[in-house]
Protein backbone atom coordinates (compact mmCIF):
# COMPACT_ATOMS: atom_id res chain seq x y z
CA UNK A 1 0.00 0.00 0.00
CA UNK A 2 0.94 3.77 -0.80
CA UNK A 3 1.32 5.87 2.22
CA UNK A 4 0.94 9.60 1.63
CA UNK A 5 2.20 12.16 3.84
CA UNK A 6 -1.80 12.99 4.46
CA UNK A 7 -2.62 9.39 5.59
CA UNK A 8 0.71 9.16 8.10
CA UNK A 9 -0.34 11.82 9.39
CA UNK A 10 -4.05 11.00 10.08
CA UNK A 11 -2.81 7.69 12.03
CA UNK A 12 -0.64 10.08 14.12
CA UNK A 13 -3.21 12.14 14.88
CA UNK A 14 -5.67 9.78 15.89
CA UNK A 15 -2.94 7.97 17.59
CA UNK A 16 -1.85 10.79 19.49
CA UNK A 17 -5.18 11.37 20.93
CA UNK A 18 -5.27 7.12 22.09
CA UNK A 19 -2.32 7.98 23.81
CA UNK A 20 -3.66 10.59 25.88
CA UNK A 21 -6.16 7.89 27.46
CA UNK A 22 -8.94 10.45 28.12
CA UNK A 23 -11.82 8.20 26.97
CA UNK A 24 -12.20 4.90 25.37
CA UNK A 25 -10.13 3.83 21.76
CA UNK A 26 -13.23 2.99 19.97
CA UNK A 27 -14.23 6.55 21.14
CA UNK A 28 -11.29 8.29 19.45
CA UNK A 29 -11.25 6.88 16.22
CA UNK A 30 -15.22 7.55 16.28
CA UNK A 31 -14.58 11.18 16.73
CA UNK A 32 -11.88 11.32 14.01
CA UNK A 33 -13.57 9.91 11.94
CA UNK A 34 -16.15 12.01 11.87
CA UNK A 35 -13.62 15.16 11.36
CA UNK A 36 -11.68 13.23 8.47
CA UNK A 37 -13.71 11.63 6.32
CA UNK A 38 -11.35 9.21 4.30
CA UNK A 39 -12.52 6.54 2.48
CA UNK A 40 -12.84 2.90 3.79
CA UNK A 41 -9.65 1.51 2.65
CA UNK A 42 -7.88 4.39 4.77
CA UNK A 43 -10.06 4.15 7.59
CA UNK A 44 -8.68 0.40 8.28
CA UNK A 45 -4.85 1.60 7.99
CA UNK A 46 -5.33 3.95 10.54
CA UNK A 47 -7.11 2.15 12.98
CA UNK A 48 -4.91 -0.76 12.39
CA UNK A 49 -2.27 1.62 12.89
CA UNK A 50 -3.10 3.44 16.07
CA UNK A 51 -4.33 0.00 17.47
CA UNK A 52 -0.89 -1.68 17.04
CA UNK A 53 0.87 0.93 18.74
CA UNK A 54 -1.53 0.58 21.79
CA UNK A 55 -1.39 -3.34 21.67
CA UNK A 56 2.69 -3.16 21.51
CA UNK A 57 2.70 -0.27 23.31
CA UNK A 58 5.30 -1.64 25.86
CA UNK A 59 7.44 -3.11 22.72
CA UNK A 60 7.70 0.48 20.85
CA UNK A 61 8.58 1.83 23.55
CA UNK A 62 11.29 0.34 24.41
CA UNK A 63 12.22 0.32 21.19
CA UNK A 64 12.43 4.12 20.68
CA UNK A 65 12.06 4.86 24.15
CA UNK A 66 9.29 6.23 26.52
CA UNK A 67 9.69 9.43 25.51
CA UNK A 68 9.48 8.91 22.10
CA UNK A 69 6.97 11.07 20.62
CA UNK A 70 3.79 9.60 18.79
CA UNK A 71 4.63 9.60 15.05
CA UNK A 72 8.20 8.05 15.60
CA UNK A 73 5.82 5.36 17.64
CA UNK A 74 3.49 5.00 15.00
CA UNK A 75 6.67 4.47 12.30
CA UNK A 76 8.24 1.64 14.49
CA UNK A 77 4.75 0.33 14.32
CA UNK A 78 4.50 0.44 10.52
CA UNK A 79 7.88 -0.82 10.42
CA UNK A 80 8.62 -3.58 12.78
CA UNK A 81 4.65 -4.83 13.19
CA UNK A 82 2.75 -3.91 10.20
CA UNK A 83 5.91 -4.87 7.88
CA UNK A 84 6.38 -1.33 6.15
CA UNK A 85 9.32 -0.88 4.50
CA UNK A 86 11.09 2.55 3.33
CA UNK A 87 10.04 2.58 -0.53
CA UNK A 88 6.33 2.40 0.82
CA UNK A 89 6.97 5.32 3.55
CA UNK A 90 9.75 7.56 1.40
CA UNK A 91 6.49 10.11 0.01
CA UNK A 92 5.30 10.51 3.55
CA UNK A 93 8.31 11.48 5.88
CA UNK A 94 11.31 13.42 5.31
CA UNK A 95 14.45 12.63 4.85
CA UNK A 96 15.73 13.08 8.12
CA UNK A 97 12.73 10.26 9.29
CA UNK A 98 14.45 8.22 6.56
CA UNK A 99 17.68 8.07 7.95
CA UNK A 100 16.15 7.68 11.61
CA UNK A 101 14.21 5.06 10.24
CA UNK A 102 17.18 3.67 9.27
CA UNK A 103 19.05 3.93 12.14
CA UNK A 104 16.20 1.80 14.05
CA UNK A 105 16.03 -1.18 11.22
CA UNK A 106 19.45 -1.19 11.89
CA UNK A 107 19.77 -1.56 15.95
CA UNK A 108 20.23 -4.54 17.82
CA UNK A 109 17.46 -6.13 19.54
CA UNK A 110 17.12 -5.75 23.30
CA UNK A 111 16.47 -7.92 25.81
CA UNK A 112 13.01 -7.76 26.75
CA UNK A 113 11.45 -8.41 30.61
CA UNK A 114 8.41 -10.42 30.65
CA UNK A 115 6.29 -7.42 30.60
CA UNK A 116 7.84 -6.36 27.24
CA UNK A 117 7.66 -9.48 25.80
CA UNK A 118 4.04 -10.44 26.79
CA UNK A 119 3.21 -6.66 26.22
CA UNK A 120 1.56 -5.46 29.53
CA UNK A 121 1.76 -3.16 32.21
CA UNK A 122 4.20 -4.50 35.31
CA UNK A 123 1.43 -5.05 37.73
CA UNK A 124 -0.63 -6.88 35.73
CA UNK A 125 1.91 -9.37 34.47
CA UNK A 126 2.59 -9.96 37.99
CA UNK A 127 -0.80 -10.52 38.89
CA UNK A 128 -1.43 -13.12 36.01
CA UNK A 129 1.82 -14.50 36.53
CA UNK A 130 0.43 -15.92 40.33
CA UNK A 131 -2.24 -17.80 38.19
CA UNK A 132 0.09 -19.56 35.63
CA UNK A 133 3.98 -19.71 34.40
CA UNK A 134 5.43 -17.29 32.05
CA UNK A 135 5.25 -19.32 28.97
CA UNK A 136 1.23 -19.62 29.63
CA UNK A 137 1.22 -15.70 29.95
CA UNK A 138 3.21 -15.44 26.86
CA UNK A 139 0.96 -17.47 25.15
CA UNK A 140 -2.11 -16.09 26.32
CA UNK A 141 -0.61 -12.32 25.64
CA UNK A 142 -0.13 -13.44 21.86
CA UNK A 143 -3.77 -14.28 21.59
CA UNK A 144 -5.00 -10.51 23.48
CA UNK A 145 -2.33 -9.09 21.13
CA UNK A 146 -4.43 -10.45 17.82
CA UNK A 147 -6.91 -8.48 16.81
CA UNK A 148 -10.30 -10.21 17.51
CA UNK A 149 -12.31 -12.09 14.50
CA UNK A 150 -15.99 -10.82 13.58
CA UNK A 151 -18.45 -13.32 15.27
CA UNK A 152 -21.90 -12.98 14.09
CA UNK A 153 -25.19 -14.24 16.20
CA UNK A 154 -28.08 -15.81 13.72
CA UNK A 155 -31.45 -14.40 15.30
CA UNK A 156 -33.23 -18.26 15.47
CA UNK A 157 -36.17 -16.63 15.50
CA UNK A 158 -35.80 -15.52 12.11
CA UNK A 159 -33.07 -17.75 10.11
CA UNK A 160 -31.48 -21.08 10.49
CA UNK A 161 -27.31 -21.24 10.41
CA UNK A 162 -27.45 -22.78 7.81
CA UNK A 163 -29.87 -20.65 5.65
CA UNK A 164 -27.41 -17.40 6.61
CA UNK A 165 -23.99 -19.35 5.44
CA UNK A 166 -25.45 -20.25 2.16
CA UNK A 167 -26.56 -16.94 1.77
CA UNK A 168 -22.82 -15.06 2.52
CA UNK A 169 -21.33 -17.98 0.59
CA UNK A 170 -23.98 -16.72 -2.41
CA UNK A 171 -22.91 -12.70 -1.72
CA UNK A 172 -18.96 -13.83 -1.97
CA UNK A 173 -18.43 -13.35 2.08
CA UNK A 174 -16.19 -15.80 3.62
CA UNK A 175 -17.92 -17.32 6.71
CA UNK A 176 -18.06 -20.26 9.14
CA UNK A 177 -19.77 -21.96 11.69
CA UNK A 178 -18.45 -20.75 15.26
CA UNK A 179 -16.65 -24.03 17.26
CA UNK A 180 -18.70 -23.78 20.31
CA UNK A 181 -21.91 -21.34 19.87
CA UNK A 182 -24.79 -23.57 18.05
CA UNK A 183 -25.75 -20.07 16.31
CA UNK A 184 -22.23 -18.39 16.13
CA UNK A 185 -20.94 -17.42 12.75
CA UNK A 186 -17.32 -16.19 12.41
CA UNK A 187 -16.24 -14.01 9.39
CA UNK A 188 -12.73 -14.24 7.75
CA UNK A 189 -12.23 -10.53 7.10
CA UNK A 190 -14.59 -7.77 8.46
CA UNK A 191 -16.73 -6.71 5.27
CA UNK A 192 -19.63 -4.03 5.95
CA UNK A 193 -22.78 -5.32 7.22
CA UNK A 194 -25.35 -2.61 8.63
CA UNK A 195 -26.50 -2.57 4.59
CA UNK A 196 -26.72 -6.01 4.29
CA UNK A 197 -30.13 -7.68 4.06
CA UNK A 198 -29.36 -10.03 6.82
CA UNK A 199 -28.65 -7.41 8.94
CA UNK A 200 -31.65 -4.88 8.10
CA UNK A 201 -33.80 -8.07 8.46
CA UNK A 202 -32.84 -8.71 11.91
CA UNK A 203 -31.53 -12.28 11.18
CA UNK A 204 -27.87 -11.98 12.06
CA UNK A 205 -26.58 -9.76 15.15
CA UNK A 206 -22.42 -8.71 16.00
CA UNK A 207 -21.67 -11.13 19.26
CA UNK A 208 -18.64 -12.70 19.92
CA UNK A 209 -18.61 -16.46 20.68
CA UNK A 210 -17.68 -15.98 24.30
CA UNK A 211 -20.92 -13.73 24.80
CA UNK A 212 -22.79 -16.16 23.08
CA UNK A 213 -22.30 -18.80 25.38
CA UNK A 214 -22.65 -16.84 28.20
CA UNK A 215 -26.78 -16.88 27.04
CA UNK A 216 -26.71 -20.75 26.92
CA UNK A 217 -25.13 -21.23 30.67
CA UNK A 218 -28.34 -19.30 31.66
CA UNK A 219 -30.20 -21.80 29.09
CA UNK A 220 -33.89 -20.09 29.77
CA UNK A 221 -37.40 -21.81 28.41
CA UNK A 222 -40.10 -20.77 26.99
CA UNK A 223 -42.86 -18.60 29.26
CA UNK A 224 -40.41 -17.69 32.33
CA UNK A 225 -39.43 -14.79 33.48
CA UNK A 226 -35.77 -13.63 33.13
CA UNK A 227 -33.69 -10.72 34.21
CA UNK A 228 -30.52 -9.35 32.33
CA UNK A 229 -29.54 -6.99 35.07
CA UNK A 230 -26.51 -5.37 33.98
CA UNK A 231 -28.51 -5.72 30.10
CA UNK A 232 -26.13 -2.53 28.49
CA UNK A 233 -26.44 -2.57 24.37
CA UNK A 234 -28.42 -5.98 24.40
CA UNK A 235 -26.76 -8.19 22.99
CA UNK A 236 -27.02 -11.01 25.33
CA UNK A 237 -30.66 -9.81 26.11
CA UNK A 238 -31.52 -10.63 22.34
CA UNK A 239 -29.79 -14.08 22.57
CA UNK A 240 -31.90 -14.65 25.67
CA UNK A 241 -35.15 -13.71 24.09
CA UNK A 242 -34.43 -15.36 21.01
CA UNK A 243 -34.15 -18.96 22.98
CA UNK A 244 -36.72 -18.33 25.06
CA UNK A 245 -39.09 -18.07 21.65
CA UNK A 246 -40.37 -14.90 22.28
CA UNK A 247 -42.21 -16.16 25.27
CA UNK A 248 -42.54 -15.19 28.49
CA UNK A 249 -40.81 -11.92 30.38
CA UNK A 250 -37.36 -10.66 29.76
CA UNK A 251 -35.95 -7.51 31.64
CA UNK A 252 -33.26 -5.91 30.61
CA UNK A 253 -32.10 -4.02 33.56
CA UNK A 254 -29.28 -0.97 32.99
CA UNK A 255 -28.40 1.67 34.83
CA UNK A 256 -27.39 3.98 31.56
CA UNK A 257 -30.42 4.87 29.99
CA UNK A 258 -27.73 6.15 26.45
CA UNK A 259 -27.40 2.32 26.64
CA UNK A 260 -31.26 1.35 26.53
CA UNK A 261 -31.96 3.59 24.04
CA UNK A 262 -30.03 1.90 21.54
CA UNK A 263 -30.98 -1.18 22.64
CA UNK A 264 -34.99 -0.37 21.34
CA UNK A 265 -34.44 -0.42 17.20
CA UNK A 266 -32.40 -4.05 17.89
CA UNK A 267 -35.34 -5.26 19.98
CA UNK A 268 -37.73 -3.69 16.85
CA UNK A 269 -35.15 -5.84 14.08
CA UNK A 270 -35.06 -8.98 15.96
CA UNK A 271 -39.19 -9.28 16.15
CA UNK A 272 -38.83 -10.18 19.49
CA UNK A 273 -41.79 -8.84 22.11
CA UNK A 274 -41.17 -10.18 25.49
CA UNK A 275 -38.35 -7.72 26.27
CA UNK A 276 -38.64 -4.92 28.35
CA UNK A 277 -36.21 -2.93 28.79
CA UNK A 278 -35.94 -1.10 32.45
CA UNK A 279 -34.17 2.10 33.75
CA UNK A 280 -32.65 1.21 37.18
CA UNK A 281 -30.99 3.33 39.99
CA UNK A 282 -28.97 0.43 40.83
CA UNK A 283 -29.40 -2.68 42.17
CA UNK A 284 -31.38 -1.45 45.20
CA UNK A 285 -34.18 0.22 42.98
CA UNK A 286 -37.79 -0.40 43.99
CA UNK A 287 -38.10 -2.04 40.68
CA UNK A 288 -35.51 -4.59 41.44
CA UNK A 289 -37.08 -4.63 44.90
CA UNK A 290 -40.68 -5.35 43.46
CA UNK A 291 -39.42 -8.57 41.51
CA UNK A 292 -37.46 -10.46 44.90
CA UNK A 293 -38.27 -14.22 44.42
CA UNK A 294 -40.27 -14.28 41.01
CA UNK A 295 -37.52 -14.64 38.24
CA UNK A 296 -36.80 -18.05 37.25
CA UNK A 297 -32.78 -16.90 36.03
CA UNK A 298 -31.08 -13.94 36.46
CA UNK A 299 -28.20 -13.04 34.28
CA UNK A 300 -25.36 -10.74 36.31
CA UNK A 301 -22.91 -9.35 33.39
CA UNK A 302 -21.25 -7.35 36.02
CA UNK A 303 -18.99 -4.14 35.05
CA UNK A 304 -15.65 -4.89 34.83
CA UNK A 305 -12.01 -4.18 33.94
CA UNK A 306 -12.48 -5.75 30.53
CA UNK A 307 -9.17 -7.22 30.39
CA UNK A 308 -10.43 -10.39 28.45
CA UNK A 309 -11.39 -8.07 25.46
CA UNK A 310 -7.98 -6.59 24.83
CA UNK A 311 -8.07 -8.18 21.10
CA UNK A 312 -10.61 -5.42 20.63
CA UNK A 313 -9.81 -2.59 23.45
CA UNK A 314 -6.14 -2.73 23.65
CA UNK A 315 -6.15 0.56 25.51
CA UNK A 316 -7.97 -1.08 28.47
CA UNK A 317 -4.54 -2.34 30.06
CA UNK A 318 -3.12 1.12 30.32
CA UNK A 319 -6.24 2.77 31.69
CA UNK A 320 -6.99 0.30 34.35
CA UNK A 321 -4.65 0.15 37.55
CA UNK A 322 -4.97 -2.17 40.49
CA UNK A 323 -7.07 0.48 42.56
CA UNK A 324 -9.48 0.80 39.75
CA UNK A 325 -10.00 -3.60 39.81
CA UNK A 326 -10.10 -3.14 43.72
CA UNK A 327 -13.07 -0.72 42.84
CA UNK A 328 -14.76 -3.04 40.29
CA UNK A 329 -14.47 -5.82 42.71
CA UNK A 330 -16.64 -3.84 45.48
CA UNK A 331 -19.15 -3.19 43.29
CA UNK A 332 -18.84 -6.15 41.86
CA UNK A 333 -19.79 -8.22 45.03
CA UNK A 334 -22.64 -5.77 45.64
CA UNK A 335 -23.93 -6.22 42.02
CA UNK A 336 -24.57 -9.49 42.43
CA UNK A 337 -25.73 -9.78 46.09
CA UNK A 338 -28.78 -7.28 44.93
CA UNK A 339 -29.36 -9.44 42.02
CA UNK A 340 -29.35 -12.28 44.02
CA UNK A 341 -32.29 -11.22 45.42
CA UNK A 342 -34.91 -11.63 42.53
CA UNK A 343 -34.20 -15.60 41.94
CA UNK A 344 -36.94 -17.78 43.58
CA UNK A 345 -36.02 -21.06 44.87
CA UNK A 346 -34.90 -23.48 42.11
CA UNK A 347 -34.24 -20.64 40.09
CA UNK A 348 -30.80 -20.07 38.48
CA UNK A 349 -27.76 -17.12 38.86
CA UNK A 350 -24.94 -16.85 36.37
CA UNK A 351 -22.18 -14.24 37.29
CA UNK A 352 -19.71 -13.00 34.38
CA UNK A 353 -17.42 -10.97 33.91
CA UNK A 354 -15.04 -10.44 30.41
CA UNK A 355 -12.00 -10.08 32.64
CA UNK A 356 -9.56 -12.72 33.40
CA UNK A 357 -8.44 -11.27 37.04
CA UNK A 358 -9.46 -13.73 40.01
CA UNK A 359 -10.28 -10.69 41.80
CA UNK A 360 -12.97 -9.96 39.75
CA UNK A 361 -14.01 -13.78 39.15
CA UNK A 362 -13.55 -16.40 41.62
CA UNK A 363 -12.87 -13.99 44.63
CA UNK A 364 -15.93 -12.72 43.98
CA UNK A 365 -18.39 -15.78 43.72
CA UNK A 366 -16.39 -17.58 46.27
CA UNK A 367 -17.24 -14.25 49.07
CA UNK A 368 -20.70 -14.38 47.58
CA UNK A 369 -21.06 -18.32 48.35
CA UNK A 370 -19.80 -17.92 51.91
CA UNK A 371 -22.09 -15.57 52.86
CA UNK A 372 -25.11 -17.18 50.75
CA UNK A 373 -26.13 -20.43 52.25
CA UNK A 374 -29.24 -20.79 49.83
CA UNK A 375 -27.07 -20.99 46.87
CA UNK A 376 -24.63 -24.01 45.30
CA UNK A 377 -22.30 -24.14 42.22
CA UNK A 378 -23.45 -26.10 39.04
CA UNK A 379 -21.09 -27.45 36.71
CA UNK A 380 -20.62 -25.11 33.91
CA UNK A 381 -19.39 -28.27 31.81
CA UNK A 382 -22.67 -29.99 32.39
CA UNK A 383 -25.23 -26.79 31.72
CA UNK A 384 -23.51 -26.43 28.16
CA UNK A 385 -23.40 -30.44 27.60
CA UNK A 386 -27.12 -30.72 27.94
CA UNK A 387 -27.21 -28.59 25.34
CA UNK A 388 -24.80 -30.18 23.26
CA UNK A 389 -22.34 -27.70 23.96
CA UNK A 390 -18.97 -29.96 24.81
CA UNK A 391 -15.90 -27.91 26.07
CA UNK A 392 -13.17 -28.79 27.92
CA UNK A 393 -14.36 -26.63 31.02
CA UNK A 394 -14.56 -27.18 34.58
CA UNK A 395 -17.20 -25.84 37.32
CA UNK A 396 -17.07 -22.83 35.79
CA UNK A 397 -16.19 -21.31 32.74
CA UNK A 398 -13.00 -19.72 31.77
CA UNK A 399 -12.46 -18.75 28.03
CA UNK A 400 -9.47 -17.83 26.89
CA UNK A 401 -8.35 -16.09 23.06
CA UNK A 402 -5.33 -18.13 22.70
CA UNK A 403 -7.21 -21.32 23.72
CA UNK A 404 -10.71 -20.78 22.53
CA UNK A 405 -10.46 -17.97 20.04
CA UNK A 406 -12.81 -15.76 21.75
CA UNK A 407 -12.96 -13.10 24.41
CA UNK A 408 -11.34 -13.83 27.60
CA UNK A 409 -14.62 -14.66 30.01
CA UNK A 410 -15.71 -15.84 32.99
CA UNK A 411 -18.79 -16.87 33.92
CA UNK A 412 -20.28 -19.54 37.17
CA UNK A 413 -23.60 -20.64 37.62
CA UNK A 414 -25.34 -20.91 40.79
CA UNK A 415 -28.76 -21.68 41.97
CA UNK A 416 -31.19 -21.24 44.53
CA UNK A 417 -31.73 -24.16 46.49
CA UNK A 418 -35.17 -24.98 46.81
Amino acid sequence: MRITEQLLDAAVVATTDMLKFNQPADGVLSTHFKVDRTGVRDRAFIAETAYAVLRRKRLIERLVGVDASPRQKVLAALVRLQGCNQRQLAEAVSPRELEWLAQFKAQAEPELTLAEQADLPDWLTERLLARMGADELLQLSRGLNQPAPLDLRVNAMKASREEVLARFAADGIDAEACRYAPMGIRLKGRPALSKHPLFLEGKIEVQDEGSQLLAHLLAPKRGEMVVDFCAGAGGKTLALGAMMRSTGRLYAFDVAEKRLVKLKPRVARSGLSNVHPVLIGGENDTKVKRLAGKIDRVLVDAPCSGLGTLRRNPDLKWRQTPDSVAELARKQADILAGAARLVKAGGRLVYATCSILPEENEAVVDAFLASHADFERLSAAEVLAKQGIEMDVGTELRLLPHTHGTDGFFAAVLERKK
